[in-house]
């Protein structure tokens, strides 16, 4: 009986907390739960694309990462995220010769450090950093104290005879 209560116990416990994964999940567009752990929605948040516009790079077996590559550097592009900016991209991607996304943002005029780090994207920009102060002139060193000189050995006691 204590066998049965426990393994009812332990079910209970588990279906609670898948219950309780599936409420924190992030819920689309119609109500269902995202399997994409919401990066999809992101994604057309930060670059204010649609949903057809992310699943047409998701076919392309294109992961969210270089969806985020793709779409911020076809925004520094002229006219912005537009079909023929990404076809441009793309073909790029696949060459020949292949290039990196480094190498295609860079042909592009910008950097993959500016788009991900949000200045294409409308975002804040990092504030630069403060440069080194000028070196001052350097105060002298100390002169060394003098060693003091050896004190002299007391002479031996002189010994008792016996």
């Amino acid at each position: 009986m204590k066998i049965a209560t426990l393994c009812l116990t332990a079910g209970l416990a588990l279906f609670a907390a898948s219950n309780a994964a599936a409420e924190d999940a992030p819920v689309a567009k119609d109500g269902t739960v995202a399997r994409d752990g919401g990066r999809s929605a992101k994604l057309q948040g930060d670059y204010k694309v649609d949903e057809a516009r992310v699943d047409g790079l998701r076919e392309r077996k294109l992961g969210y990462g270089e969806i985020s590559h793709v779409l911020g550097i076809a925004e520094t592009m002229p006219g912005g995220i537009t079909d023929a900016n990404v076809d441009a991209i793309m073909a790029l991607r696949a060459g020949p010769p292949v290039m990196g996304w480094g190498q295609i943002a860079k042909k592009q005029g910008t950097t993959l450090g500016k788009i991900r780090g949000g200045a294409a994207a409308g975002k804040s920009a990092k504030p630069e950093k403060a440069g080194k102060p000028e070196k001052g002139a350097r105060p002298e060193k100390a002169a060394r104290p003098e060693k003091a000189a050896r004190a002299e050995r007391p002479a031996k006691p002189e010994r008792a005879s016996r």
